[in-house]
């Protein structure tokens, strides 16, 4: 099964009773495995879940913390960017060349990769000392 169709299956599951806009995401660990996510949404806006964090949460939680590709699926007139706090949890676990696929669930898609989405992006290294 590919990224995208990956991404494409677990959107089905989204729970998006309020805004009725199913997203899902899955990113490729460095170890090859695939973690998938969508979005969650809660009566209590913006308390909600992205994908896009759901999927880096599976991966995180399996045990990795750099993932190499990344697709994201909505059912949308264009290929939906992450939000900009999925943008820095992507940036936080993958490289600045890491591939990024967008798609709609009618097939459009765009290729673009972490560091075109978040250009100039926070790390460790801007807290000083490498961080914690």
């Amino acid at each position: 099964m590919s990224l995208l169709d990956a991404a494409r299956e677990v959107r089905e599951a989204a729970y998006a009773p309020y805004s009725r806009f199913k997203v899902g995401a899955a990113v490729r660990g460095r170890s090859g495995e695939v973690y998938r996510g969508c979005n969650v949404e809660n009566v209590a806006y913006p308390e909600g879940t992205c994908a896009e964090a759901g999927a880096i949460a599976a991966m995180v939680a399996a045990g990795e913390t750099e993932l190499i590709e990344v697709a994201v699926i909505a059912d949308s007139p264009e290929p939906v960017p992450p939000c900009g706090g999925c943008r820095q949890k992507l940036a936080e676990f993958g490289r600045a060349e890491t591939p990024v696929l967008l798609a709609t669930t009618e097939g459009a898609t765009i290729a673009t990769t972490i560091g075109e989405l978040l250009p100039g992006r926070f790390e460790a290294a801007h807290m000083g000392a490498g961080g914690a």
